[in-house]
């Protein structure tokens, strides 16, 4: 490795307002998942999810930190700037999720029958879990691209937003595979190649950035993202006009719950999820749109 001139170790990595967010990132995080294992317990897919977020989070924030402080950072083939800015914010999505789903399932206020000790656990997991959350959005607003600031594409609101649209389309799948019945119509089966097609292509842009490699492509690559997004909106128009009438019309499925459909397992609940995130996106997408006219970004930092 050749010596660039300056000091072998990075102390702004750990002094810098970012720095010290990503300190109490660890620090939050792993007395979360510590507690959880220790004596809080998880148990069924959802509190599997919420432990693979805390560890998982911890582990990409404490390589963060470590490659920042020694500078390990430079020798690696990512952008530097596009991924810490994306992992903050999957990040801060993650963690968000996971501080709402665990105290929704696990936390109860009396302590019969898993005793007083275990809620009590539970409750000061859950505590650290919104502190959590709080760090990693103290870290996105921290590393946001100012007006006018020519930066990473992945620290503008356009960038950010890529992340929660991969998110939100996320969701949509989870909600689709849990008996959406979207096979009974042609219709509600174009939906499904729109949240595809969407979902891929915006991940693909957000590989590209974070590895840097966009000025290897042999098209513009910020003006083809500013048209996908405007191709997304069309195609996200259709399917939050589509699926609605397809699902909730009269003719074609039902307007309102099913008494009989059972609580976890009822296709009108998640075609309603599938409905409102669609929706979300779609804004998401409008956004991204009017936001991508507005910014100007690097491929390198």
């Amino acid at each position: 490795m050749e010596s660039t001139g300056g000091p072998y170790l990075n102390t702004a990595a750990l002094t810098s307002p970012v720095g010290i967010a990503r300190l109490l990132q660890m620090t939050f995080g792993c007395t979360t998942f510590s507690l959880v294992a220790h004596q809080g317990g998880f148990s069924a897919a959802y509190g599997t999810f919420c432990m693979f977020v805390w560890t998982f989070c911890f582990a990409i924030t404490v390589f963060v930190v470590a490659c920042e402080f020694t500078h390990l950072h430079s020798c690696l083939s990512l952008s530097w700037g596009n991924f810490t800015a994306a992992f903050a914010m999957l990040a801060t999505l993650m963690s968000v999720t996971a501080a709402v789903i665990y105290p929704l399932y696990f936390v109860q206020v009396g302590c019969y029958p898993i005793g007083c000790e275990v809620r009590d656990f539970r409750i000061a997991a859950s505590v650290f879990a919104g502190l959590l959350f709080v760090t990693y959005a103290a870290e996105v607003f921290l590393t946001r691209a100012k007006p006018g600031q020519v930066t990473s594409y992945m620290a503008t609101i356009s960038g950010l937003l890529k992340i929660v649209q991969a998110f939100v389309a996320c969701i949509i799948f989870g909600a689709l595979v849990n008996d959406s019945q979207y096979g009974k119509y042609v219709a509600t089966q174009w939906c499904v190649a729109v949240y595809s097609f969407c979902f891929v292509v915006t991940v693909v842009v957000v590989a590209f950035s974070v590895t840097g490699k966009t000025a290897l492509l042999w098209f513009p690559f910020e003006r083809s993202v500013v048209i996908y997004t405007f191709g997304a909106v069309l195609l996200y128009a259709s399917a939050a006009v589509i699926w609605p009438v397809f699902c909730f019309d009269s003719k074609y499925g039902s307007p309102r719950r099913p008494g009989l459909c059972a609580k976890g397992k009822c296709p009108w609940d998640s075609q309603l999820v599938i409905a409102i995130f669609t929706y979300v996106n779609l804004l998401l997408y409008v956004l991204d749109l009017a936001y991508s006219q507005r910014i100007r970004f690097v491929s390198h930092v």
